[in-house]
């Protein structure tokens, strides 16, 4: 329940799918660089469409958690 709570409240002026520009913003002004790099190894799960980034908001919340999601979200197929 308070991982419910947490993921409702955090971030909650952003869209349910960020772009890199945001990533930075809630990352607490990472520089585009860094922030391309998290998504390139992997530490963000994201999506990329085009030459653009995908982000879902529940990732970033899971990489600032450190909490690993992996096993539950291929349970319920996120």
């Amino acid at each position: 329940m308070t991982d419910e709570i947490t993921n409702s409240i955090m971030f909650e002026e952003y869209q349910d799918v960020v772009g890199v520009d945001d990533l930075c913003l809630m990352l607490n002004g990472i520089s585009r660089k860094l922030a391309y790099k998290l998504l390139k190894k992997g530490d963000i799960r994201s999506i990329r469409i085009g030459r653009e980034y995908k982000i879902p908001k529940i990732r970033v919340i899971e990489y600032i958690l450190g909490q690993n999601y992996n096993s539950l979200a291929n349970e319920i197929e996120l």
